[in-house]
């Protein structure tokens, strides 16, 4: 028997390049009980994108409209587009006991902690070193220096921001890392504050202890 228990937003930061996006598709093809997170945003579809499967499009005036009623859990503006996480569906899973996995940055988690205090887990993803972040980032292709020099710049200033996290990772070994993200999504979701069935549980007629 299981207990009822309150959904959990998994949180994934890391600079680019630091394999975030592997490590994401890897664990919800693991996990197929996690979900995530829809975003809305305002830039036009790409070839083969679909409305509320990728993302939710909505112009800048519709998002901003959104942001201010109150129904987004976190925004940031990126290059003159506007990128957010609905509330509505996000609190819907998490009472519903579904967990969610969140690709966003440590501003966004920060945000979002402050909206749903008591349900996220952050994880922040560290590269080996930052000379191997640069080989990865090099070995993308189609970047100048400047932009290079420009990423890596971002990238130690996101990295400064890992022990607002609950959890820290180094992914030096893929495989490795997906199982402890893995460990780490499980342990959440067996904390004590989110069984919210266990006083049930305990209260049922068979678990009562009948004095001799």
């Amino acid at each position: 028997m299981s207990l009822a228990r309150r959904g959990l937003c998994l949180v994934l930061a890391a600079p680019s390049g630091a394999g975030k996006t592997s490590i994401t598709r890897a664990l919800l093809q693991a996990e197929p009980e996690l979900a995530l997170s829809v975003s809305v945003t305002t830039r036009t579809p790409r070839p083969g994108e679909q409305e509320g499967v990728h993302y939710f499009f909505r112009s800048q005036a519709a998002f901003d409209a959104m942001v201010g009623r109150g129904e987004l859990l976190e925004w940031a503006g990126v290059f003159s587009r506007s990128y957010g996480s609905p509330r509505a569906p996000v609190e819907a899973a998490l009472a519903a006991g579904r967990d969610i996995v969140f690709d966003i940055d440590w501003q966004g988690h920060r945000q979002l902690r402050a909206a749903l205090p008591g349900d996220v887990v952050g994880l922040f993803i560290l590269p080996p070193s930052l000379t191997e972040l640069e080989a990865r980032l090099r070995g993308r292709g189609g970047d100048t220096e400047a932009e290079i020099a420009r990423r890596m710049a971002q990238a130690r200033d996101e990295m400064s921001h890992a022990p607002e996290f609950d959890h820290v990772l180094v992914n030096d070994d893929f495989e490795q890392t997906v199982a402890q993200t893995r460990a780490v999504l499980q342990a959440a979701r067996l904390a004590t504050a989110r069984q919210i069935g266990l006083a049930a549980f305990l209260a049922a007629p068979n678990m009562r202890m009948t004095p001799e």
